[in-house]
């Protein structure tokens, strides 16, 4: 099957033209060493960006590696690559792949896996994040390519288990059509900002996203179970703790989706029915199940640990945090911090509004919390765009923001 087609015409009507296959079929998956070394001979042919994007396990599986690779270029077409059998074989594709920009969608949620497999970008271009700048409210792709180039994808299998093999052929041709149009609808989003005076801006942005480190481990990440608000003692929560560990512990060795191993519901569950025995634990829901049984005695010794452990030992019963309090405490802790942040907000929605930007993207809302919170002693322009500048603002949010955060930090209760 020929592949190397150069996408549909882009229609010039508005209605949207249903895209349910890709222009040159949908390729076979590439699984080894001779297939990829052709398929990265025929990238290196084409021309211009190269579309790229990935298919994870989210939900079934733990480690967040990705289970396809899509990669599409003018002259070449679609490849889809499956990274588990050729893993220690990539190399081909990673010299091919340094030669030109990356159009993704999204593409902090791509980037980490594909830099796993030792893949990086050289430069990007992200579609939704040039979508958020160029002013559209929905940035979806599929939002955006029907807005922009009048198709209608087929979508429906995001949150499928792409861990499973053989992948599915309906799988297969809906991952194809995620790369089939993002190059054209790069182009237009970039007349876009380009028309807009917001194309450096864009430029920036791609590049701090191309750049941005792997996020560190989150502190307390037990924390994030979700109904711990229902448990009120720090011995409740050092039992929601134990068995947080414990979940993952075990979902890290099998590969699994900690949700699958044990719902969160079923850890506040046990938690709050203070259950001692097996027979207590098998009686809530989820803990009853044939394949549950099998973990009685392990959730038990650890919701036994939890009532042992020393006072020292449990945790606090407030989140810990090396930022400013909620906002909501603001007025009573610091009036003025809280005069400083409403004069702030005011500020920035105005300068959004005007731009056409969603006011996050103007400026990170934790770093203008940090900064009416504990201001820079310099706070003149120069000192708050500083202080910007040293927590990661870009210089066009900064050359926006900066005097009007200026004038909002004199402000007083």
């Amino acid at each position: 099957m020929d592949n190397a087609d150069h996408g549909p015409e882009v229609p010039e009507e508005s209605a949207p033209i249903p895209l349910t296959e890709p222009a040159g079929g949908t390729p076979p998956v590439i699984s080894d060493v001779a297939a990829l070394r052709a398929a990265c001979a025929r990238l290196a042919a084409g021309s211009g960006s190269i579309a790229v994007d990935t298919e994870r396990a989210s939900g079934y599986r733990y480690w967040p590696k990705a289970y396809l690779v899509q990669i599409r270029r003018e002259g070449a077409g679609t490849m889809l690559i499956d990274p588990i059998p050729l893993r220690d074989e990539l190399t081909p594709l990673a010299e091919v792949l340094s030669g030109a920009e990356w159009v993704l969608h999204a593409a902090s949620q791509d980037l980490p896996c594909l830099a796993e497999l030792d893949l990086h970008p050289p430069a990007l271009f992200d579609t939704e994040l040039a979508g958020r700048l160029a002013g559209y409210e929905r940035v979806a792709l599929g939002t955006l390519v029907e807005v922009l180039l009048g198709y209608r994808l087929e979508k429906g299998h995001s949150a499928a288990d792409w861990s499973k093999r053989p992948l599915p052929q309906d799988w297969l041709n809906y991952a194809a059509l995620d790369v089939e149009l993002l190059v054209p609808l790069r182009e237009k989003l970039e007349a876009e900002l380009a028309a807009q005076g917001k194309l450096e801006w864009a430029r920036q942005e791609f590049e701090a996203v191309r750049l941005a480190p792997p996020p560190g481990p989150r502190a307390e990440p037990w924390r994030r179970t979700s109904g711990i608000h229902k448990i009120r003692t720090a011995r409740g929560l050092a039992a929601v703790r134990a068995l947080w560990e414990a979940r993952d512990e075990l979902a890290r060795k099998r590969d699994r989706a900690p949700s699958r191993i044990l719902p969160d519901s079923a850890i506040i569950n046990a938690v709050l029915s203070d259950a001692r025995t097996s027979a207590d634990l098998q009686a809530l829901p989820v803990f009853g199940g044939r394949v549950q049984r099998r973990y009685t005695g392990n959730w038990l010794r650890h919701l036994q640990a939890a009532r042992t452990l020393p006072s020292s030992e449990l945790p606090s019963p407030s989140v810990p945090n090396d930022g400013p309090p909620p906002t909501n405490r603001w007025s009573d802790k610091d009036p003025d911090a809280a005069a400083r942040l409403a004069a702030a907000r005011t500020a920035l929605a105005t300068i959004a509004e005007h731009h056409r930007l969603p006011v996050e993207n103007l400026l990170l809302p934790d770093l203008l919390r940090r900064t009416c919170w504990r201001p820079p002693e310099d706070r003149s322009p120069a000192g708050v765009a500083e202080m910007l500048r040293e927590n990661g603002a870009r210089p066009w949010q900064i050359e926006l923001t900066a005097t009007e955060i200026s004038k909002a930090l004199h402000t007083q209760a």
